[in-house]
């Protein structure tokens, strides 16, 4: 039966061609406008890394001052001291742990007539690959004894081994940086995680670095710091031992824990740290220390950001309702044109159950075309926005407009599901024709 109902739909949409088309690009322009801020706001809160989120965990420590929380809500700092990650990594109380901060590189390529350029960067320990699924194309990571002797060594990104080495297995050759020669370990293969999770301070939807290497090179060769540093009280001196000693927040720091006891123990060795701590005259806030997993490390710290992504949704919705009245009206006007068919109908024994599925069925067609011609609105709609911006931001931009499967089924669902219930009262309207007022006719 809903073969011949679609049929029916079929037929009655090439009969009445032209307000059938009125009504597809009605739906159309309601999903483009709707799923073009609906898409960006997917691609910003959706889990980054499914198969490791819930064991992967951000580490916060409340060293903050005595006077203030570090935020508004009383969540402590989203980063660390030295001296609080370099006690975790040393205690190695989780699976895998990795401290870590965003540097940056000028790089300097071997052929003559090359220019030296900016490069970014990622400091962090070897279980930074491991830690979130890093894929690599050559080669691999470096090892715990780099770390600990503060080896030159360096893992490139795919787009940063295609520059520098064409897209060669780079592994063994020498890159210069910073004035200092580095060995390349590893080449990334494709990987592109969005929200960049591991660290929300730096725009999460930038790419991840260009370069990574050992964290302690920080150290060792004084590299850029280029994240955010948040410091509630002066360092006790000048220059880098002072600051490293200092209760600056600029690390960030990610454990693996598999399971809730694995976290609940984690969590109990953090306070026992901070208990120590404050014998030591640090810590002077009650203990508020968290180990948060991925989507609720991302979850939080949307919280505490506007709303901008979720009012512009809510703009596009409106759009759609404004869209589906539209559709409403002229779905009215062309089931009502039928009454002196449905009168007919109704006098020769047809039920209003049967008309009423009928007209849905047809409705549900016309949301099918404008669900396809909608995902091409919203695809054009996405470009629209990527346009509109250069750059490094256009780049950021571009990252947020990506429509994938996922948002093209939900596009056309949405569609149908819309036009379905936009052929409701037109429906009920016309199943409730009077068949002797038409007969009459």
């Amino acid at each position: 039966m809903f073969a011949y109902y679609v049929r029916l739909a079929v037929i009655s949409i090439r009969n009445n061609a032209v307000l059938s088309a009125l009504m597809v690009c009605a739906v159309a322009l309601g999903i483009g406008a709707c799923m073009t801020f609906v898409t960006i706001q997917y691609i910003m809160s959706k889990d980054p890394i499914p198969a490791k989120s819930d064991v992967l965990h951000h580490v916060q420590l409340d060293s903050w001052s005595p006077n203030q929380p570090f935020s508004h809500d009383g969540s402590p700092p989203n980063q660390l001291t030295y001296t609080d990650a370099m006690a975790l990594m040393a205690a190695k109380r989780a699976v895998r742990q990795a401290a870590m901060v965003r540097t940056s590189f000028v790089v300097e390529p071997s052929a003559d007539d090359a220019r030296p350029f900016d490069a970014s960067g990622r400091a962090t320990f070897a279980d930074f690959f491991a830690l979130f699924d890093v894929p690599f194309l050559f080669g691999s990571a470096w090892d715990a004894d780099a770390d600990a002797s503060r080896e030159q060594v360096a893992v490139l990104s795919r787009a940063m081994n295609d520059r520098l080495f064409g897209g060669e297995d780079s592994v063994g050759r020498d890159v210069v940086m910073n004035g200092y020669t580095y060995r390349v370990v590893g080449v990334l293969d494709h990987w592109k995680p969005m929200p960049k999770f591991y660290d929300l301070n730096n725009n999460p939807f930038t790419p991840p670095a260009d370069i990574f290497v050992p964290f302690n090179l920080v150290v060792a060769l004084e590299l850029p710091r280029n994240g955010n540093t948040n410091c509630w009280k002066p360092t006790d001196g000048d220059g880098l031992a002072a600051f490293l000693a200092s209760e600056c927040i600029w690390i960030q720091f990610w454990v693996e824990l598999p399971g809730q006891d694995a976290k609940r123990d984690y969590v109990a060795f953090l306070d026992s740290y901070a208990e120590e701590q404050k014998r030591l005259g640090r810590f002077p806030r009650p203990l508020n220390n968290h180990a948060r997993d991925v989507n609720q490390w991302i979850r939080d710290s949307r919280d505490n950001d506007d709303n901008e992504p979720a009012m512009l949704v809510a703009v596009g919705v409106m759009f759609l309702a404004v869209c589906l009245l539209n559709t409403i009206g002229l779905l009215l006007a062309k089931f009502l044109g039928k009454a002196p068919e449905i009168g007919l109908r109704r006098a020769l024994g047809a039920s209003k159950r049967t008309l009423f599925a009928q007209y849905l069925v047809e409705s549900g067609c016309i949301g099918v075309a404008g669900g396809i011609l909608g995902v091409g609105t919203t695809w054009l709609c996405l470009r629209g926005v990527e346009s509109l911006f250069s750059g490094d931001i256009g780049d950021i931009v571009a990252n947020l407009t990506q429509l994938d499967g996922t948002m093209i089924a939900a596009a056309v669902a949405l569609a149908i599901a819309s036009s379905v219930a936009a052929g409701l009262y037109p429906t009920y309207r016309a199943c409730n024709v009077e068949p002797a007022g038409q007969l009459k006719l």
